[in-house]
């Protein structure tokens, strides 16, 4: 590399031997042979490792751009990753250095694709949140999940197969086994394997006697399963249930999906109804909500209800997508406390049974639920 140094010296020799004379170089000796090695994360969406090795090289420099911004990473062992948020095409660059100034490169494309189905395993780092706080509501109880293992004052494992498969012809046998925490996730999972004459086993709990309550609005973030025969649910059941029985209790579903390609369902819907008994009938009223694109199991949403006197309404991402009117005289199930159960079954008569395709293991993950009421 050439310097100002340099080119003067080389002029001044030239005035005074009167020939040309070859330039004077930098005494830096350069890395040579830089190979660069781009790949990509099967299991985490958007993720990048970036590799490279030269000679004589005293360090590494990456340089990822994204969104107009750009990220260095400078290290000695030649290894970079990075995860980009949105799929696209982007250049990356790597550098052999001998110093800051000193250095040779390669500028490498790499395509980002997302599946719309993550593979088993994944846990997001994206997606939709809501405020711990709202004009005029008064949060009176949450769980954020941050510990190793669930509170027993506010929750209980159900276990078993329950009532005929918890009354739906479900396939799944519920364990305590299958509720595992990790940065502050709650995580529900659903295997494939024999468990108790039942070839899946997955998680059930609840709040039932614990915390239960009347109004207010409701938040759980949470990403969810995908694929034929997977029900996962995020409900609610009204605190009667042991005496007066169901639907006599009622039922509010603030999420449920039914996977794979079902008709009315699908990863990418998903559904908010209320379930109760209309003077001696079942009944029960819902809506559903599918997303733009991808499917509920490739970043974070929020689920809520905005429930009082008047009516419940449904929420996805503070999207209003369905809402009744919950002050006729035979809906009074829903004028008393209900608790939470959240749940991810296998199977039964909504979702049918799991398919050659359905990939095991399968994980809903929670990272809050949060109860406002008004002050």
């Amino acid at each position: 590399m050439k310097t100002t140094f340099a080119v003067a010296l080389s002029i001044l020799l030239l005035s005074i031997n009167g020939c040309k004379e070859d330039p004077v170089e930098d005494d830096v000796s350069l890395p040579t042979n830089l190979e660069v090695t781009i790949s990509a994360s099967e299991d985490i969406e958007g993720f990048v490792e970036v590799s490279a090795t030269a000679n004589k090289a005293n360090f590494y420099t990456f340089i990822f751009n994204e969104n107009g911004q750009e990220l260095v990473e400078e290290n000695n062992d030649g290894e970079a990753s990075y995860q980009y948020s949105e799929e696209g095409s982007y250049q990356i660059e790597a550098r052999a250095n001998t110093s800051h100034d000193d250095y040779i490169n390669k500028i490498e494309t790499v395509n980002v694709s997302f599946e719309d189905a993550p593979g088993p395993g994944f846990i997001p780092t994206t997606g939709y949140s809501t405020p711990i706080t709202y004009p005029n509501y008064t949060l009176v109880w949450n769980d954020e999940f941050e510990g190793n293992s669930l509170s027993s004052a506010d929750w209980n494992y159900e276990i078993g197969t329950g009532n005929n498969g918890w009354g739906n012809n479900e396939l799944q046998y519920y364990t305590d086994e299958n509720t595992r925490f990790q940065d502050g996730l709650l995580i529900i999972e659903a295997k494939q394997e024999l468990t108790n004459g039942s070839n899946y086993s997955s998680s059930r709990i609840t709040t039932q006697n614990k915390q239960s309550f009347k109004y207010g609005r409701i938040d759980i973030r949470a990403a969810l399963p995908y694929g034929q025969g997977l029900w996962p649910a995020l409900w609610m059941l009204g605190n009667d249930i042991s005496s007066v029985g169901w639907p006599y209790c009622g039922e509010i579903d603030i999420m449920e999906l039914v996977g794979g390609e079902v008709s009315g369902g699908g990863d990418d819907v998903v559904h908010g109804t209320v379930h109760w008994d209309n003077g001696g009938s079942y009944a029960n009223y819902g809506q559903s909500n599918t997303l733009p694109e991808g499917i509920f199991a490739n970043e974070f949403h929020v689920f809520s209800i905005v429930w009082d006197e008047q009516s419940i309404t449904w929420y996805r991402d503070d999207i209003q997508y369905n809402i009744i009117d919950i002050t006729p005289a035979n809906m009074t199930e829903f004028h008393q406390e209900f608790f939470f159960i959240f749940n991810v079954a296998v199977g039964g008569n909504w979702p049918g049974s799991p398919n050659t395709e359905t990939e095991f293991p399968q994980t809903m993950i929670v990272d809050y639920v949060r109860v406002f009421q008004e002050q």
